[in-house]
Parts: C-alpha cells; structure tokens; sequence
C-alpha cells in the first residue's frame, strides 16, 4: 500500500527555523541569569515554549502541513508572546 505524501509549506518551514534560532536565543540569555533562583523561574516558565517548538517540529517532519501542525504553531505562538509578556529579558 502507498504511503500518503506529506503536504509541505515554505513559510511554516522559515517560521519554524526562525522559532528554533528564537528559542535557541532566549534558552541563552536565560542560561546567562547569574541568580540561580531566578534562572530556574525563568527556565521553568520557557520549558513549555521549547516543548511546544518540538513538538511543532516533530510533527511536521511526521505528518507536514496540516491542521494539527497548524495547531501546534498557533500555540507556540501564543506561549512565547505569553512568555516574553510575562518575562523580561
């Protein structure tokens, strides 16, 4: 039986790309927080943002483009604006 070809979109890739290079930024800055305490408050808050990327990406690579990714972006997006409403760094 053939396998169903995944449905792929240039601008989910570059939005994601852009996502992993963010995270990947503010996973630094947060690393760079010299009070530990704060640091594990700010790490702890970001996790659910970085789980949300991965989980994006993972999905993608799976099924590509298609409404549960869609989904998955949406919420990623909504977590980092949540974050960077929330926490300034």
């Amino acid at each position: 039986m053939a396998t169903k070809r995944r449905k792929l979109n240039k601008e989910m890739e570059a939005e994601m790309a852009a996502a992993q290079k963010k995270v990947e930024l503010m996973s630094a800055k947060i690393r760079d927080i010299r009070d530990e305490d704060i640091q594990n408050e700010f790490a702890e808050a970001f996790a659910q943002v970085s789980v949300a990327l991965s989980h994006l990406v993972e999905g993608y690579r799976v099924s590509g483009f298609c409404e549960a990714t869609e989904g998955t972006l949406h919420l990623y997006r909504g977590l980092m604006e949540r974050f960077e409403e929330e926490y300034e760094l």
